[in-house]
């Protein structure tokens, strides 16, 4: 893993259009290079061993692989946490996996939903609408 690639800040349906970049093992997203995304939304699903643990951010759905002392900790549906982890792309029609590196249970936060949206907004403005645009 390369951490000198930034998480990029995204909505899980942005993923889709990640193109993979086998030669640098990363992937590019309208010309931005990265390995790890960083997501929040709603847990749909418990990792109480049934199945996997699915995230809803309201724009589509991405699965999450645990691992450590991630396995340790319960999670259940209806939490709202943030998560970084390494981007994992799947056949189409199955959910592209994030390969958890820190998880963090947000539900208690007020308007952390809100904020979010703002922040994902805000990122793509500062940072990477200029490089896309380059890209262009």
């Amino acid at each position: 893993m390369d951490y000198s690639l930034a998480a990029l800040k995204l909505f899980c349906s942005q993923l889709k259009h990640a193109r993979e970049v086998p030669s640098q093992h990363s992937f590019t997203l309208g010309g931005i290079l990265f390995q790890r995304a960083w997501l929040q939304g709603v847990l749909i699903s418990s990792n109480d061993g049934t199945g996997p643990l699915l995230l809803d951010d309201g724009t589509a759905v991405i699965e999450l692989s645990l691992s450590g002392e991630f396995r340790q900790r319960q999670f259940k549906a209806g939490m709202y946490v943030m998560v970084v982890g390494g981007y994992i792309a799947r056949a189409a029609g199955e959910p592209s996996i994030i390969k958890v590196h820190k998880i963090v249970d947000l539900s208690a936060s007020p308007d952390r939903e809100a904020m979010w949206y703002l922040e994902v907004m805000e990122a793509y403005k500062l940072f990477y609408q200029p490089l896309v645009e380059e890209f262009m």
